[in-house]
């Protein structure tokens, strides 16, 4: 619940406060007004509605010196400092903002993404290291949570939700291609077929996952009695219980390109994959960007593809049959 504001705070007003201020420094109303560009009795007028704002109390006193501050005089024009202070902080933050002296970006990034944003991400901070990023991480589901909250200047992920007015940029190909353990009886088989591989047993991302929304449109028409299931929350702990022997996985190429270039995981050679679809960069069309935002919109579109990971594919995912899905959701 809002706290309520005293009534002083209410009824005064930031010109009654410089009015103070500038009797303070020269002594005398008439003084003041020419300070503020005003008349005396508008001056004179603002101080009145001052001391009426505080219940009557005298702010200032006048003297054969010229006008002399009560005691709550110098605790207004104290209070009139803070005030002064805080705008010229907000003044210097908006102009930061403005230029690209500063400025704050919240970037999402869905989970899958994780394994080459960040460097993206590094690389847009050493051109401008006096933005602040705030990168928030989630699965494909919490991401168009965000997104439809206005909470996101920049996202990068899969397909881009359906239903949100959204600028939309490619920002490189997002093969998807199976995985097993070396030691798997299918590894180094050519042009397995999809319904071999669906009766294997397979681990699955959790549901609200781009990746298991993918499995489900690739999967999901074939007539044959699925092997055991084990759905795991995380592409780390997937390839981990791949690597185990626990199973295969459909997955991101881009998320298993280290532990497939040192021999832990082996990508299969599924007749028809890998499932290319494309990683974007997305914004709110409504959202108007600051030049913060601007400037890392600019660095993911146009230098976004420099840092995806290089994927050696299998014959046949190098061939001519491999699948593309459209990029929205089914």
């Amino acid at each position: 619940m809002k706290e309520k504001l005293p009534s002083f705070a209410r009824q005064t007003s930031l010109r009654q406060l410089r009015a103070l201020g500038a009797l303070a420094d020269t002594g005398s109303v008439s003084a003041a007004a020419s300070r503020l560009s005003l008349t005396p009795p508008a001056v004179s007028q603002q101080l009145h509605l001052l001391e009426v704002a505080l219940g009557g109390v005298p702010l200032f006193e006048r003297a054969p010196s010229g006008a002399r501050l009560t005691e709550a005089g110098r605790e207004v024009l104290a209070a009139l400092g803070r005030v002064e202070a805080a705008l010229a902080d907000c003044a210097a933050a908006i102009e930061a903002l403005r230029g690209m002296d500063g400025g704050r970006v919240t970037v999402g990034v869905v989970s899958t993404a994780k394994y080459f944003a960040p460097f993206a991400l590094a690389a847009f901070q050493r051109r401008h290291p006096k933005v602040e990023l705030r990168v928030l991480v989630s699965n494909r589901r919490e991401m168009v949570a965000a997104l439809e909250a206005f909470e996101l200047d920049v996202a990068v992920m899969g397909y881009p939700p359906e239903g949100l007015v959204l600028d939309r940029v490619v920002i490189g190909d997002h093969p998807h291609v199976i995985i097993a353990a070396p030691s798997h009886p299918m590894v180094g088989q050519a042009g397995i077929s999809l319904t071999e591989v669906f009766a294997e047993p397979f681990l699955l991302r959790e549901p609200g996952s781009g990746t298991r929304d993918l499995m489900v449109r690739l999967f999901g028409s074939l007539a044959v009695a699925p092997g055991p299931r084990m759905e795991i929350g995380s592409n780390e702990t997937i390839k981990q219980a791949v690597m185990a022997g626990m199973g295969i996985a459909l997955l991101s190429a881009h998320t298993i390109a280290a532990e497939v270039s040192a021999g832990r995981l082996a990508i299969l050679d599924v007749d028809g994959l890998p499932v290319v679809r494309q990683w974007f960069a997305v914004r709110r069309s409504e959202k108007r960007p600051l030049p913060a935002a601007i400037a890392l919109w600019e660095h993911l579109v146009h230098h976004g593809a420099e840092f995806l990971p290089q994927i050696v594919l299998p014959r046949s995912g190098r061939g001519s049959k491999r699948r593309s899905f459209p990029a929205q959701a089914s």
